[in-house]
């Protein structure tokens, strides 16, 4: 029997008081960390299978793979990069599956904040954005680590697609739509999600525990050269 996982409990009762000013002082300072060599190839090997023409998805934070191999499945035209910074849980994507796999996917190990970074650095398209269940850092003296809060938050939003977070937190959530909206003047759209199929062991596991589950999405279009503030 899977074990039920608890719900999401925060010091905070809605969206944190310093997201405005914390969102507007990162896009007002470019973020300067050093881009680590391993990022750099692993850049390079996501990007070795790609034909060139096919439209780019990116899964970041994939974990074991299995939103990357579903997305590929329903995007066959497109060439599908899961990343995730655990070398495990890349490493058990096909043994978790236990199915034939597409061969429009690929899953590297690496740090998404250097990835993001190269691939703005790298000017490519991006068709569609995943950021599936991701750490929600509900305390919030942890706002500066969910990635609306990060200095990389303004990089993340100018590679453009359509971009697409589903959490079991409604604040974070609230607080992504608010930072996209900062920067880009979008209000996106939230919605309570009830799945029909499960595109992520969390979600399933979180559905299953009976919580309730958001889904935030919003059309950034083409790469953005700047933003509107």
């Amino acid at each position: 029997m899977q074990q039920l996982s608890r719900p999401v409990t925060s010091n905070q009762t809605g969206p944190h008081e310093k997201l405005t000013d914390q969102v507007l002082r990162h896009a007002q300072h470019r973020f300067l960390k050093p881009i680590t060599d391993f990022n750099r190839q692993a850049f390079r090997d996501s990007l070795a299978g790609w034909d060139h023409q096919a439209p780019l998805i990116l899964d970041a934070g994939c974990g074991v793979g299995w939103s990357t191999i579903q997305l590929a499945r329903a995007f066959p035209d497109h060439w599908v990069i899961g990343v995730d910074q655990s070398a495990d849980r890349i490493a058990r994507q096909k043994t978790e599956m236990g199915e034939v796999l597409p061969d429009n996917f690929t899953c590297v190990r690496a740090d998404l904040v250097d990835f993001w970074r190269l691939w703005e650095e790298a000017a490519l398209p991006l068709a569609r954005h995943y950021l599936l269940y991701q750490n929600p850092w509900p305390k919030a003296e942890h706002l500066g680590r969910r990635w609306h809060g990060h200095p990389v938050w303004p990089t993340l939003l100018s590679l453009g697609g359509t971009l697409e977070c589903r959490s079991n937190w409604k604040i974070y959530i609230e607080e992504l739509s608010q930072a996209t909206n900062l920067l880009t003047g979008l209000q996106g759209h939230i919605e309570q999600w009830w799945p029909e199929s499960f595109l992520t062991p969390f979600e399933r596991k979180y559905h299953v525990s009976g919580q309730s589950l958001w889904r935030f999405v919003v059309p950034l279009g083409a790469r953005q050269d700047r933003y509107r503030w």
